[in-house]
Formats: structure tokens, sequence, C-alpha cells
């Protein structure tokens, strides 16, 4: 049903129309932008909310993102699909606000001991949920493991988005998938 509605509202749209769609947006064509929003929200918000571990924060991502791409609009040339090019902006605004707001974090974070992580024993349920043990990864190693395993980007790509040695890359990817494997267990 939601396919058959999404069709119906020409949300689902052909090679030739969302290019035609792009075209117009990128002319500021607002409805047009907001047409390409709703065919892309969800994965962008997946792809936020994977590499932040935090739903409500990546509400504001995925919303912090579609701005920046409505701002940067102009600057897509069409060397790549419209999506690859807006899974490198969402990749990018998650890596910056994580740099802008690190030593926040960590402060607040450091102090908060008293609160030690739920045993997994104690929580069976969430040993399973490969969600909630993605979200459990150390930050850069769930950044990693989320754009290698999931999206699918080569280690020279992931590397270069999140400014780190391709080896790192590597190692991290190796610590995410190890620690993963303990946590589902």
């Amino acid at each position: 049903m939601e396919l058959a509605a999404a069709g119906a509202w020409g949300l689902q749209l052909g090679n030739e129309e969302s290019g035609e769609l792009l075209a117009r947006a990128q002319a500021g064509d607002l409805p047009a932008f907001s047409s390409l929003y709703r065919q892309h929200h969800r994965r962008v918000y997946a792809l936020c909310t994977r590499m932040s571990g935090d739903r409500a924060l990546a509400e504001d991502l995925t919303q912090e993102t579609f701005v920046t791409a409505w701002r940067k609009l102009g600057s897509f040339r069409g060397e790549s699909a419209f999506s690859t090019w807006l899974h490198r902006v969402a990749v990018n605004t998650v890596l910056a606000h994580q740099r802008r707001n690190a030593g926040w974090f960590k402060r607040v974070v450091g102090g908060l001991d008293e609160f030690p992580e739920p045993e997994l024993h104690e929580r069976p349920d969430l040993a399973r949920d490969l969600e909630s043990a993605i979200a459990q990864l150390p930050e850069r190693a769930r950044q990693v493991f989320v754009l290698v395993d999931v999206e699918g980007l080569g280690h020279r790509e992931a590397a270069e988005l999140m400014g780190i040695a391709e080896g790192t890359s590597k190692a991290q990817l190796s610590r995410a998938r190890s620690l993963l494997r303990e946590m589902l267990a």
C-alpha cells in the first residue's frame, strides 16, 4: 500500500523524472527539493542513526544534512548519482557534528562512571539486536563499520571521509567485527 501510494504521489520516479526533479530543485524550486527529500530521507536517517548511535540526534543530523544539501545543491555536478552525493553530505554532517562536540561529550560522559553500561547477560535481548550492538560500539569502530560493511565504501574512501589512515580504517573495522561477535554470541 505504501509503495502504491508513493507511486500515486509521484515519489517513485524514473531516471528521466528524477533528473528533471533535480534540475528544478537546483534552480531553486522548493517543491521539487521537497520531493527529493521524501525520496531520500529514510536512507539518510538510517545512515545518521547508525553512525551516531542515537535516534534523536539522528533526526537533527538528518535535518542538518538536508539543509546543507539545499544550500550546496548548486555545487552538485552530476558526476555521480544524487543519492551518492547526498550520502556523502550526510556522512560529512555526522562527522562534523562529532568533531564539534567531541570535547563537550567527553567532559559530560567522562564524569558518569556511576552509571555503567548494562551487562549483556542482564539484557539478553540486547545481545541479539544488531542495531543495538552497533550503537554500543566505540565511536570510531562504529563509524568505520557503518561506512565499510553497511554502506559498502572501500577502506580508502572511508578513511578519507573520516580523516584517518587506511590502515586505521582496517584496524577499526577488525575491532568492530570482533566486538560485535562478542556482543552477539
